[in-house]
Parts: C-alpha cells; structure tokens; sequence
C-alpha cells in the first residue's frame, strides 16, 4: 500500500552554513513580541537554531543537517514511505518575500533530487500584493509546488481577518490547496508556558483548535468555497469538538438563549468541503482517538503526516501504526495513507509502486 507523508520538514540545506540566509530567518523572528531566536554549537559539533518564548522557554529546535535531500530520503526508504510533500514548519510565520524566494527555490532543488518522491508547497507572505502574488505563480507555475502553506495566525491575527482577504481570494480563484501549520503558540499563551509538554505539544493543540473554530464560525469559506485548508495537529483534535461546537436548538421554551442556535448546517458544510487534517503522528494520539477522528469527520478528510524529523521515529512509528494498530476497512486505510493526498494536491503518482520502483513499498 502506498505511503504519502504530509508533513516533512523543508529548511534550506545551508541554512547554517549561509550567513545570509541565516540571519534573514534570525532577523525575522519578531523580538518586539519576546520572540528569541539564537544558534548554538551542540556537543556533537552540530549546530542548533533555537526559538524561545519568553526567555528560557523553548518552542523549536532545528538540527543541522536533518534537513537536508539525503536525510529526508534515508529516512522515507526505513520508514515505508514512498512520498512527502515539504512544509517550512513554523517559521513561515515570519519570513520576508526575498527569503521566501530562496526557500522555496531550495525546496525545488530537493523536489529535483528526490526524482520524483518529493513535492513542495509554497511559502509566501499572505498579505497578497504584485510582489507576493507572483512569488505564489512562479512556485506553482515553474517550480511545480502542489499547494501553499499558511501559518495557522499571524502575530495577532487568525486567517479569518480581513487583512488576509487579497490573498485568500487569489488561493480561491485558483483552487489551490492550503496547508495550515501550527505556529509554536497560540495568541493567548501565558497560561501554557510553564510545562515543556503542555506548551509544545497542547499549545499546538489549542492553536490549531481557535483556527478551525475562528474559520468556521466566520463565515469565511461562503466568500471563498474554493478553499481547501488542511489543518496540523488533527485540527486541533476538533473531531472532539465538532458535535458539541455544531449549532443545536433546544427542543424546549428556554428562559433565555445562551449559545447561538442557528448556522449548523453550514458549520457541517464547511467541514465537509473546507476543512482537512494533517493526522499528525498518529501513534501518539493513540489507537481509539485516531478512529473517533476518522469516525467522526471522515476518512476523506485525513492524511498521513510525520513532522519528521521532529523525532526521527515519528515517521516510521506512525506508518506502522496506521497499517497495523488502528482498526480501518482497506479503502480507508488507503485513503488516509495516499488516497487522500493524492486527490486533494493532485499528485502525480500512480496508486501503487512497482516493486521495482526502487522506493519503499508496504
């Protein structure tokens, strides 16, 4: 059965060898907001990018050379994973277009590299504008990007805001495919911080949930239906959400009306046709909530992620969890582990892959 990994890491394989692009990603991390951004030297001789939030509080951690063609493939091929579509993760939040520029013609340079398992996505600031617009052309016109990546807000901002809307509206005109990553915190984050895993792991969480909530509850995709937003981290664990943040009306005469009753059915239609999630390693959500979500919102709507190389073992771990643990009909299993990624970015990839391929085949 064949393999599509959603979420694998893209940096610039000199990202900390080049002094120039080295400080424009340390240059964008907005200090004004307590964002830290420093490189250290590892006892391994290896180099190490670190962002904090606030002082002392770790939120990312990029290894020098985990993110280069030969890593990414070596560990596809140990895993069983016979494709990946790249993502910048997290940091596009802040990038500028000229660094965008370079990362995105770096992320073709693998996707030509990797002969054909890999695919990119689209990193470009989201405030629409010429200068922007084009960026997003050239990726998907010359070098061949199957999709766009947002971050999941903007400092402050959630994508339902207005200031989003140019952007918006082009990815909907041209029915691209969006891949909504998590940002290390959510807006409201003061309250996490103090636990590694709370604020690593349930901030993601609580970041991703307020997007899909803010998304849906805005009304956002009746101006742009074309939208298909593939939210990290199970959007959020929304399957847990989706029945109890889908308006009802009480079948009594209340005294007063404390939740708005009215717009459940387009909740539900904008879960069925806009809103997809990256089921990111799986494993470590666990066998019985992995089949709620697709129980709940579909297995049309779940694709196979690792955000390796986070942790080396993700990936293989969830593959094997996807194809052995998790209790699923064969259609579904297939459409979570490709069938899915497959429609929703169109890649160019046949259902299965020849023994002889030379790939990692299940």
């Amino acid at each position: 059965m064949t393999v599509v990994d959603i979420n694998i890491h893209h940096l610039p394989e000199d990202l900390f060898s080049n002094p120039k692009i080295l400080n424009a990603f340390l240059d964008s991390a907005p200090r004004g907001f307590g964002e830290i951004a420093r490189v250290i030297e590892m006892e391994s001789g290896k180099h190490q990018l670190i962002l904090e939030k606030p002082a002392g509080h770790q939120n990312l951690n990029y290894v020098e050379g985990d993110y280069s063609a030969e890593a990414k493939l070596a560990a596809m091929d140990d895993a069983g994973v016979d494709y990946g579509i790249m993502r910048v993760p997290v940091w596009q939040e802040w990038l500028p277009l000229e660094a965008c520029k370079y990362v995105n013609d770096e992320a073709a340079k693998i996707v030509d590299e990797s002969k054909g398992r890999l695919f990119m996505t689209a990193a470009v600031p989201p405030w629409g504008g010429k200068d922007n617009i084009a960026e997003l052309e050239r990726c998907i016109d010359d070098l061949g990007a199957v999709g766009v990546q947002l971050a999941c807000h903007y400092g402050q901002l959630y994508l339902d805001d207005p200031v989003f809307e140019p952007y918006l509206e082009v990815l909907n005109d041209k029915r691209i495919p969006v891949i909504v990553h998590h940002t290390p915190l959510p807006v409201e984050w003061r309250s996490i911080i103090d636990y590694t895993n709370l604020r690593r792991e349930f901030g993601r969480i609580q970041d991703q949930a307020t997007a899909v909530g803010r998304e849906l509850f805005s009304g956002m995709f009746d101006k742009y239906p074309n939208l298909r937003f593939v939210h990290t981290m199970l959007g959020g664990n929304w399957f847990a959400n989706t029945a109890l943040l889908t308006p009802h009306a009480s079948n009594k005469k209340e005294s007063m009306v404390r939740l708005d009753p009215t717009g459940g059915e387009k909740i539900t239609s904008y879960l069925e046709n806009n809103i997809f999630y990256d089921l990111t390693h799986p494993h470590s959500w666990g066998k019985k909530q992995v089949e709620a979500a697709i129980e709940i919102n579909g297995a049309d709507h779940f694709m196979f992620g690792s955000s390796f190389p986070v942790f080396y073992g993700w990936m293989g771990q969830g593959v094997e969890f996807m194809r052995n643990t998790v209790d699923l009909s064969d259609a579904d299993r297939e459409a979570v582990l490709s069938g899915n990624a497959k429609r929703i970015f169109d890649l160019p990839i046949p259902s299965r892959v020849p023994e002889t391929a030379g790939s990692a085949v299940g």
